[in-house]
């Protein structure tokens, strides 16, 4: 893909223009109210720099997984906290499409932010139906993609709207692809990932594709133990994927092909029990006591893994390499995430890290804002990682050829 023709709102003419903003509205709720709107923050510089500079900006979104129209998944207490965020009036019409959209859109006036109804009321939104796509941009006169992290579905707000409209990145979705493209496409070299997590099964397609890309591989978290397993090292109790060992065998064969390292744990931290404040030892891979459990990696590990960061000059990180929610399983995640920390920090190091459990880790260990660049994303990271081509962001490249 050729990222530099990605077309953004800078300098956009938008004075008087319909502006529709595809958002990610699905933010956490209890009782009717948002309980953490740290994505409607995010969204915030987006909708009030299209307002301030005339454009009549509409905001759409999905929220959740309703089956038809719902008024539990309706984001009228959205639009009413988004408004709380802004500092402004937030209108809101409980539709998406039909009369009353064509009606709330022709009284808006130039500056003012209209949020519609949850786009998953009406089933053409997950069809990516042409009839429902058509329908939604009757309501504008440009399209901004601002949801990164919807980008990987193809669906009628995010790829069949821009088949339609004139379609530009927002400023957060410009950001995130400039840091992922960054990260993998056009590195600084040496790079290295780093991937945890409990299975091997569920990375496949992420572990196959970043041997092609970086020069170093840190494997942590319970996939490290089938690894070790494939190569002959009895890990006890520890999670593995016995089924999975032929995989692991491939992966490091490709790497091998392809030039790139791949570094396991070479200690680690081991309990009979996964539990807060278990009783824990540190042994070497080729001693795990067989009623034991490999639970977070062991101190020559870390010192391994924290050279190799050193080394290099771009990372990716995915993934956690222990047990980090429970104590003491925590320490080898948290150290090497300072490590990258630091070396951010310093200069010396390009740091992009996504995933649920990585933004998590990462907040634990007190440096999500230190990384270059954090991705809250989840599944549309992920599968950037796996080398996937994602609708959201091909159909904005696509207007932009």
């Amino acid at each position: 893909m050729n990222f530099t023709k990605l077309r953004t709102t800078v300098g956009l003419d938008v004075r008087g223009k319909r502006a529709i903003v595809r958002v990610d509205l699905n933010v956490p709720m209890a009782d009717g109210h948002v309980t953490d709107a740290t994505r409607l923050v995010r969204i915030a510089p987006c909708l009030s720099d299209l307002a301030a500079r005339g454009a009549r900006v509409l905001v759409i979104s999905h929220y959740e997984r309703p089956k038809g129209r719902d008024p539990k998944y309706s984001l009228r207490p959205v639009a009413e906290k988004l408004s709380e965020v802004l500092g402004a009036p937030v209108g809101f019409v409980d539709d998406c499409i039909g009369p009353a959209v064509d009606a709330a859109v022709a009284a808006l006036a130039p500056g003012q932010i209209l949020v519609l109804e949850n786009l998953r009321f009406h089933a053409g939104e997950e069809k990516n139906d042409p009839e429902f796509a058509r329908a939604l941009a009757r309501s504008g006169d440009l399209f901004v993609g601002e949801a990164f992290s919807s980008s990987h579905r193809a669906h009628a707000s995010v790829d069949g709207i821009t088949r339609l409209l004139p379609s530009y990145a927002g400023p957060l979705m410009a950001q995130e692809i400039s840091a992922l493209r960054d990260a993998l496409e056009e590195p600084r070299r040496p790079t290295a990932a780093v991937v945890g997590g409990s299975k091997v099964s569920t990375k496949i397609p992420i572990l196959t594709n970043l041997v092609r890309k970086v020069d170093r591989l840190i494997i942590g978290g319970g996939m490290a133990n089938t690894f070790l397993q494939a190569q002959g090292f009895n890990v006890g109790k520890s999670l593995s994927e016995p089924d999975f060992h032929g995989t692991a065998r491939e992966i490091i064969a490709a790497a091998n092909a392809s030039g790139c390292v791949i570094v396991l744990p070479s200690d680690g931290v081991v309990a009979a029990e996964l539990k807060a404040g278990a009783s824990s030892k540190v042994v070497a891979v080729d001693a795990i006591p067989p009623e034991s459990m490999m639970l977070d990696v062991g101190p020559r590990s870390i010192a391994e893994m924290s050279a190799v960061v050193r080394e290099c000059r771009t990372l990716l990180w995915n993934g956690p390499l222990g047990a980090f929610e429970i104590s003491p399983f925590g320490e080898g995640t948290f150290l090497l995430a300072r490590e990258a920390a630091m070396l951010t920090r310093a200069g010396r190091l390009a740091s992009v890290a996504g995933g649920g459990d990585t933004v998590a880790a990462l907040n634990a260990a007190g440096v999500t804002g230190d990384f270059t660049y954090v991705s809250t994303a989840g599944g549309a990271f992920l599968e950037w990682l796996e080398g996937r081509e994602l609708p959201g962001v091909a159909a904005l490249l696509r207007e932009a050829a």
